[in-house]
């Protein structure tokens, strides 16, 4: 969503970094082209027109236009104003209230914008990364089959829903809901309202009364990301009305312009609390956002992609792999491990996505025809092997690569490519064995041009501290194993390519 602002301020700020030093001008007109930048990616004309103020009146003093390296304090004080527009002075915006038990949570929004979904996927979070008991109820009830879809929702995520009485009314629901979560020793109930248009005034009331009978700790507006500026008036209505304590953008794994999430905050003052980044019940991630802001300036999100290794890492696989690794013991078998560790974090997209400095080089990324065809591809060769070929990858010989090809409906020098690809990454899988934690970060930064692109020091601890928590104390996690330093393309995926 982030991917032309992210070039276009790319640009701005190599052009900025080669310069070895700066005048006020040269600042002024980097900062001229970055408000233009905002303006494509649809923020709002006042936010943007602050942000470049707010950049300006810090990024031309003397202490930076004098500095060493002005260009770089200047990407750092965008990366800080950018972290400041999307949090206010929020430290922490995903947390939400809910203390004392039963907590209600009421969702709002305009009609298919996904807050039937997002009731969901936002309590099999709480079930399971908060240990919360909740109940869910609908309060739908304009939609048919509205609260038929939210008990299904209930059923696949294991969390218990209101039984449905039909002839009830909104507010009814709502007291019945509070009731049964009070006397069934609920921590959090959630009220999924209907969709409503801002300017419908009958709904707008109905909501008003659900949240006087309730009196919600957070009230939650779920909005499409895909919407633009539109979003920003249809929140900045639900607040005046309601009362909203965070917005949940929904579709953020789409192509529109994220000028909506970047307008949010600034103009309604309530922050971006969730980000819902596809259809699947766990597709929803909580909003960080000096971690968006590190994405958006191509710095990468270390500490995100070691989250979300830990979330799909097996213990008992993990902690076997990292055995093996350490006594520098690699088979096609561990490839694979890595190729479907890569595919469950989101593809090469997604893990491309958050490693510092990649962003410059997708387009060598895209030329070389790396994408998740090409990881399925290499399973099926993989899979197309027998036991022994996959445990020992120096018996595969002529006839052995022709049927093994074969078997996988792809040509002999895919194989090769695979197999040279399996022989780097078995040597640098020897180094990382040697290596610690610490060394393994600096090193990642390294890879990626280090510098202002590269992970800061901060976001390595952090790193490492998430790496503790995985299993097997965690050398590096899984999915990482093919990711290399180099200048055209990483070593580990140098093996990738077009299909011939």
């Amino acid at each position: 969503m982030f991917e032309n602002l992210s070039e276009r301020l790319g640009g701005v700020f190599d052009r900025l970094t080669r310069q070895g030093a700066l005048s006020e001008d040269d600042v002024k007109t980097a900062l001229r082209e970055v408000r233009v930048a905002l303006l494509e990616a649809d923020v709002s004309l006042p936010v943007a027109r602050d942000f470049v103020k707010a950049v300006e009146v810090k990024a031309t003093g003397q202490a930076v236009t004098k500095s060493v390296t002005p260009g770089q304090q200047v990407v750092k004080i965008v990366h800080d104003e950018l972290v400041h527009v999307l949090a206010g002075d929020n430290d922490d915006p995903g947390a939400l209230k809910i203390d004392n038990a039963p907590a209600p949570i009421l969702m709002v929004g305009l009609q298919g914008s996904g807050k039937t979904t997002t009731t969901g996927k936002l309590a099999k979070r709480l079930k399971e990364k908060n240990g919360k008991r909740v109940l869910m109820a609908s309060l739908d009830t304009n939609r048919p089959a509205a609260m038929e879809q939210l008990a299904i929702l209930g059923t696949q995520i294991g969390v218990d829903t209101l039984p449905i009485v039909k002839g009830e009314s909104a507010v009814q629901i709502a007291k019945r809901a509070k009731q049964q979560a009070t006397f069934g020793g609920y921590d959090v109930y959630m009220l999924d309202t209907a969709g409503r248009l801002s300017i419908d005034e009958e709904l707008m009331a109905q909501v008003e009364q659900v949240r006087d009978v309730t009196s919600p700790r957070e009230t939650l507006l779920v909005v499409d990301g895909l919407t633009g500026q539109d979003a920003v008036n249809t929140a900045q209505n639900f607040d005046d009305r309601i009362g909203i304590t965070g917005v949940v953008l929904t579709r953020m794994d789409g192509d529109g312009r994220g000028g909506a999430a970047l307008s949010m905050r600034a103009v309604t003052g309530q922050p971006i609390k969730f980000v819902g980044l596809g259809e699947k019940m766990d597709a929803l991630e909580e909003f960080h956002p000096s971690r968006v802001a590190g994405r958006i300036l191509g710095m990468g999100d270390i500490v995100s992609l070691v989250e979300k290794a830990q979330e799909t890492l097996e213990a008992e696989q993990a902690e076997r792999m990292m055995k093996r690794f350490q006594k520098g013991q690699f088979n096609m078998n561990d490839l694979k491990g890595q190729l479907d560790q890569m595919l469950k974090m989101g593809g090469m997209e997604g893990v491309m996505g958050m490693m510092p400095g990649m962003q410059k080089m997708k387009k060598q990324i895209d030329a070389a025809g790396m994408d998740d065809k090409v990881l399925r591809r290499q399973i099926a060769l993989i899979n197309s092997m027998t036991k022994k070929e996959r445990a020992n990858p120096q018996l595969l010989q002529a006839s052995r690569k022709k049927r093994v090809a074969k078997g996988a409906g792809l040509e002999v020098q895919e194989l090769n490519r695979l197999l040279k690809q399996h022989r780097q990454m078995a040597d640098m899988m020897k180094k990382m064995g040697k290596m610690g934690k610490k060394g393994m970060l600096r090193n990642l930064g390294g890879m990626f041009g280090g510098g202002a692109g590269g992970p800061s020091e901060a976001e390595i601890q952090a790193a490492q501290a998430q790496m503790g928590k995985l299993p097997g104390g965690g050398s590096m996690p899984a999915g990482f194993g093919g990711i290399g330093g180099g200048a055209a393309l990483p070593p580990g995926l140098s093996g990738f390519g077009k299909k011939k």
